[in-house]
């Protein structure tokens, strides 16, 4: 395949466990070999990350922080505008390796590198708008503002259903931010990420950056933990389980460092009576096995009124008969495999667990076999009925299961329904009526980090702020004012008099 060779993964190749602008530690020190789901084959092996790696990667970046801090904000704006185009001259054979690699389909992993070149393009105009205030001083001859400096290393940690688009969300910010960045991706999707350090190192060597700007460590839990617990990192990015998350929020906090966790979403669509069904259906189908149902923003629960109950049920299951299922990097089929078997396996599991408690399954949800299918990672997506309290429902099922819910009444008994779950991260309403569209994006309704009317759950644009509440860690990342994160506020006064004054008209005379 030629997007292997571009990256130097054919044969029987080997990648050492770290890197920045250069490579060091062993490849063959606990070797992590990356297998596709697709097809069941080997694509290359990696090392894992020695205590040593860690150390001498977390060394280097605290240095290149020294430097890297005090480069103009436009500076590293312009090196952060090469990488964008040096990300678009390959993004035809880093798509494909992400589908490969993890399995989404072709469209979504071209989409994926889309993302970092948007990220790209962003970062590049905020490098001139890292904006602060003044303000208006009570004593006299006082200037008073403020401004935001760089933090320092940022740990990235990345889930492999997203394998490259997050650490550029977090990297690029940070780099244009002044901060340099250490990430640790899934074990499951590592190639991807060494193919997009290798790019990126390209362009920092040839802008004479210091070593440690951008690096990665491939390796376990254990790697992972050593980049959490290090006073060196005062910034963790964790993208992952809520069980993950609240962890590593533990030990971040207990030295007093920061988090952005992007955990956990079990998201709903609510279709009121009144909602277009040919706007919606389409939607709710990408949203439910779109990258199959492996996307943190994934459709979990279709919560339909019931006037329009039958209507939806007969539609779906005549979409889902249709949808054709094999390999993503055939841009004919709809939906691709999962990323391994272990999460085949959870997905039977959560499928009996579910008629187990008294849902109903409609359609789908059988482990495909044969040649098409042979790496044993492809299913067929589910359409299970259920009622609104349903405990299996009430957490997430990383595959694709579509929960159908009915309810009856006003719009604030579904809002209501889509609320009682621990998560919040995104939610969606379909409806003509401007009088639901209003509640729902009400402080009293959808009490998730994204909120959408006549659009699904997925595909957020990265201008906005991207992040959940409640169990979803409550974590920004990607656009908005996201990248105040990423710096430390610093309150200056300035005294251009011959005075001291002080403030609140305290007197101290000596």
């Amino acid at each position: 395949m030629k997007f292997l060779e571009t990256f130097h993964f054919s044969a029987t190749p080997e990648a050492p466990a770290c890197t920045g602008q250069n490579w060091f530690g062993s490849a063959s020190e606990r070797p992590i070999i990356s297998y596709s789901p697709v097809d069941g084959k080997k694509i290359g092996i990696t090392g894992t990350a020695t205590a040593a790696d860690v150390e001498k990667v977390l060394a280097t970046a605290t240095e290149a922080f020294k430097l890297w801090r005090t480069v103009p904000a436009p500076k590293r704006g312009e090196i952060v505008r090469q990488m964008g185009d040096r990300f678009r001259k390959h993004k035809a054979d880093l798509g494909a390796l992400v589908s490969y690699e993890m399995g989404k389909s072709l469209q979504e992993g071209l989409g994926e590198v889309q993302e970092i070149i948007d990220i790209c393009d962003f970062a590049v105009g905020l490098s001139r708008q890292l904006y602060g205030l003044t303000m208006h001083s009570e004593r006299p001859e006082h200037r008073m503002y403020e401004q935001w400096h760089p933090i320092g290393t940022v740990g990235i940690i990345s889930a492999f259903n997203f394998p490259v688009a997050v650490w550029a969300w977090n990297a690029m910010i940070a780099a244009v931010c002044g901060d340099v960045s250490v990430w640790k991706p899934s074990e499951k999707t590592p190639l991807s990420a060494v193919a997009c350090m290798r790019i990126a190192a390209e362009v920092l060597r040839e802008n004479q950056t210091p070593e440690g700007i951008m690096s990665l460590i491939i390796g376990d839990a254990a790697t992972g933990e050593a980049l959490v617990k290090d006073e060196r990192v005062p910034l963790v990015s964790a993208t992952g389980s809520t069980r993950m998350g609240k962890k590593i929020a533990q030990v971040v906090a207990g030295r007093l460092g920061r988090t952005i966790l992007e955990l956990g979403g079990n998201n709903a669509v609510i279709l009121a009576a009144d909602a277009e069904l040919t706007q919606a259906i389409p939607s709710i189908i990408f949203g439910a096995v779109g990258t199959a149902g492996q996307r943190c923003t994934s459709i979990r629960r279709l919560i339909v009124h019931e006037s329009i109950y039958e209507k939806t049920k007969e539609a779906l299951v005549r979409a889902y008969s249709g949808l054709k299922i094999g390999s993503p990097l055939d841009e004919k089929n709809h939906v691709g495999p999962l990323i391994d078997q272990g999460a085949v396996e959870q997905m039977q599991t959560a499928l009996k667990t579910a008629e187990a408690e008294g849902a109903r399954k409609i359609f789908g949800g059988e482990r495909l076999d044969g040649v098409s299918f042979e790496s044993g990672c492809y299913v067929k997506p589910a359409l299970v009925e259920a009622k609104a309290d349903l405990p299996i429902a009430q957490d997430e099922t990383f595959a694709p299961i579509l929960y159908l819910m009915k309810y009856s009444g006003d719009v604030e008994s579904a809002i209501a329904i889509q609320n009682s779950v621990k998560q919040g991260l995104s939610s969606s309403i379909f409806t003509q009526s401007f009088r639901d569209s209003e509640k729902f994006l009400s402080a009293a309704g959808s009490d998730c980090g994204i909120a959408n009317v006549n659009i699904g759950t997925s595909g957020a644009e990265i201008g906005g702020a991207f992040g959940g509440e409640k169990d979803t860690g409550g974590g920004r990342e990607s656009g908005s004012d996201s990248w105040k994160a990423y710096m430390r506020r610093q309150t200056s006064t300035l005294n251009y008099g011959k005075n001291t004054p002080l403030a609140q008209g305290i007197k101290f005379d000596v």
